[in-house]
């Protein structure tokens, strides 16, 4: 079912902007992982692309240990900005500071290949960063984080923090997926050229990588969100796209 209108009381330019959870591609269980595995295998991908379930497990235990029968807040700066594939009970515009947002994550899986590889968005120390703070309900943080780990701690790309979020509600404590300056595929200093180059034609079994990012512009826009940086990195990719 879609989110209850009440969760947009906070934002109400969203209410037709969020991804029904239950449509979601994202809102995944362990059978998804029999699938992409598959692709994977037909992509030509090692076996061991991915974390395995218990390692997976393993890191949400110990990241979440002390907080699984209380109200959990999301940091999301990325693509769960307009589908996070969680039942959030509450969502509010958020900032987080000593992060920004940064298309510095390598993707050879997802929305790139390793022929056609993409960027994807992480977060990146130093700055700030502007966002949605979606809160999942004690009774559901258990269920909801083990799709939410399934999805962004699929392999070592991230690594999850705890970090003060500021709201125009209050602040919150929230988690939020930091990028891994170790995980091999950390790409900070491409410059603005080639970022816009590799988006422009990344592609991969989750589409278009330059969707993802037009995706992203679209829902800053609506929430109002001044972002020099990434319109600057949108009209690259849309001058690339009409050569």
């Amino acid at each position: 079912m879609p989110l209850e209108p009440h969760v947009f009381a906070h934002v109400p330019r969203l209410a037709d902007k969020i991804v029904d959870p239950d449509k979601s591609r994202f809102r995944m269980s362990l059978a998804t992982f029999e699938e992409l595995d598959r692709k994977a295998r037909e992509a030509g991908y090692p076996p061991g692309w991915r974390r395995s379930h218990e390692d997976r497990e393993a890191t949400r235990t110990e990241a979440l240990a002390g907080r699984l029968h209380a109200d959990l807040w999301l940091f999301g700066y990325g693509s769960l900005i307009w589908d996070p594939a969680i039942r959030a009970r509450e969502i509010r515009t958020a900032t987080v500071s000593g992060f920004h947002r940064s298309f510095c994550l390598m993707a050879r899986i997802g929305r790139g290949s390793p022929e056609k590889p993409a960027l994807i968005a992480a977060l990146d120390h130093g700055g700030e960063c502007h966002g949605l703070a979606f809160r999942i309900d004690r009774d559901d943080v258990d269920a909801e984080t083990e799709i939410l780990w399934m999805r962004e701690m699929i392999s070592n790309a991230y690594v999850p923090v705890f970090t003060p979020v500021d709201t125009p509600q209050g602040s919150v404590e929230a988690l939020a997926f930091v990028i891994n300056h170790d995980c091999g595929r950390y790409a900070p200093d491409l410059g603005p050229e080639e970022t816009a180059r590799i988006i422009a034609t990344g592609d991969g079994i989750l589409g278009a990588n330059r969707e993802y990012l037009f995706n992203l512009v679209e829902q800053l826009e609506v929430l109002g969100v001044e972002d020099e940086e990434l319109r600057d990195l949108h009209r690259r990719v849309r001058a690339i796209e009409s050569r």
